[in-house]
């Protein structure tokens, strides 16, 4: 793999941000006259707040399986 192609866990968050941008155009489209500001800001904070929960899972466990295989190669630590 080089350095421009997506990782799995990469097209999967790509994939929801193109989600969420298609259900707060529907949302918008949908909204009430006059309403269209204040629901796409809700909604858009939701997503937000989901987008990043899954971001920062992703990181944590890419991260933790990382540490795990170095661990792996390096053997166990010292306790002194």
């Amino acid at each position: 793999m080089n350095g421009d192609e997506l990782r799995a866990e990469e097209r999967l968050l790509a994939e929801q941000a193109v989600r969420n941008r298609r259900a707060l155009r529907k949302a918008c489209r949908e909204a009430a006259d006059g309403k269209v500001l204040a629901v796409a800001e809700q909604l858009a904070v939701e997503q937000g707040r989901e987008f990043s929960r899954r971001m920062l899972e992703s990181s944590l466990r890419e991260e933790s399986h990382d540490v795990e295989k170095t661990a792996a190669r390096t053997g166990p630590a010292r306790a002194d």
